[in-house]
């Protein structure tokens, strides 16, 4: 019996050895991403890391070379919560999870809120969405700079509107000192955070079936039931993304409280970024400053990873 051997076209040879040398395109395109991605971030961060192991101060920002090399010392100093820095970190960090849970819970329940009223049409839709979006849309130094307008004491309209309109105190109250600076920079926060947490929540209600919400209500559920079986468990996929972006996001903010404070914050509104500028750009001892940094990415990462375990396992589970 003869053998038949059979060979490839050439057009075939010639489309695969082409489409072999295009597979490396994606990989070309990506190298200005990662050239980018290096000098903004990967080379500053190493650079940070390097800092934070040595005395770098006043003494030595001029010549780094001449800064000596402590290895952990700064970590050290850092975390000694028996001292006066750890003791300042430590209720900059209480004072930080605390303002990050408040502010990332009230902008999830408020854009939750707005997105389920939001969803069914009605006449002038359109117009209130676009209000809704106005904050997340505003500059930052520019909507929280009016903010610091709107917090005087003397002369601001959240004075005017609790002492003059409301009649809810007798004297007008301090807003960015003191202990109502939590409060300031927690309005300032949840009003700028909220319309992103409403239009991701909107979007995902789009893609929520119609039918779902007409078999709950012919079987008798009412408004709370069908939010908490139908609506909540068909976002959960948006709200795992939504949810760990808002808490790096709030956690990492510098622009609202360094606006509305400046370079140093009331002890009650004492964020852990301002914290860290202070201890860098207004004492000079950068070499703390980066320790205070690389310990909050390490906590970050940590958080984050745990986050995503539990995430990840519960939709493995499901």
């Amino acid at each position: 019996m003869a053998t038949v051997t059979v060979t490839s076209p050439p057009a075939i040879k010639h489309d695969v050895r082409r489409r072999h040398k295009g597979s490396k395109l994606p990989y070309l395109l990506l190298i200005p991403a990662l050239i980018l991605e290096l000098a903004v971030h990967i080379i500053p961060m190493l650079v940070g890391v390097w800092m934070s192991l040595l005395e770098l101060t006043q003494f030595h920002i001029r010549d780094w070379s001449t800064a000596p090399f402590l290895g952990l010392g700064n970590y050290r100093a850092t975390l000694d919560f028996s001292a006066a820095t750890g003791q300042q970190l430590l209720h900059s960090f209480w004072v930080t999870c605390l303002y990050t849970v408040l502010s990332v819970g009230l902008s999830w329940a408020f854009g939750t809120a707005a997105a389920v009223f939001m969803q069914r049409p009605f006449k002038g839709r359109a117009i209130l969405r676009t209000l809704f979006l106005t904050p997340y849309a505003l500059p930052v130094y520019a909507a929280v700079i009016t903010w610091t307008f709107m917090f005087q004491r003397d002369t601001g309209l959240v004075n005017h509107l609790i002492v003059n309109d409301l009649h809810l105190a007798d004297h007008a109250p301090f807003w960015l000192i003191g202990g109502n600076s939590f409060w300031a920079i927690l309005i300032v926060s949840v009003w700028r955070s909220w319309p992103f947490a409403f239009l991701c929540l909107m979007a995902g209600l789009q893609n929520v079936p119609a039918d779902l919400y007409e078999a709950a209500a012919i079987d008798g559920a009412g408004f709370w039931r069908r939010l908490t079986s139908v609506t909540l468990p068909m976002l959960r996929p948006v709200n795992q993304v939504l949810l760990l972006v808002l808490f790096l996001w709030t956690i990492n903010d510098f622009n609202t409280p360094f606006v509305l404070f400046g370079g140093s914050a009331p002890a009650a509104a004492d964020l852990i970024s301002i914290h860290i500028y202070r201890s860098s750009f207004i004492t000079w001892n950068f070499g703390e400053g980066s320790a205070m940094s690389v310990v909050l990415l390490l906590f970050l990462l940590a958080v984050t990873a745990v986050y995503l375990f539990a995430t990840n396992r519960r939709k493995v589970d499901a």
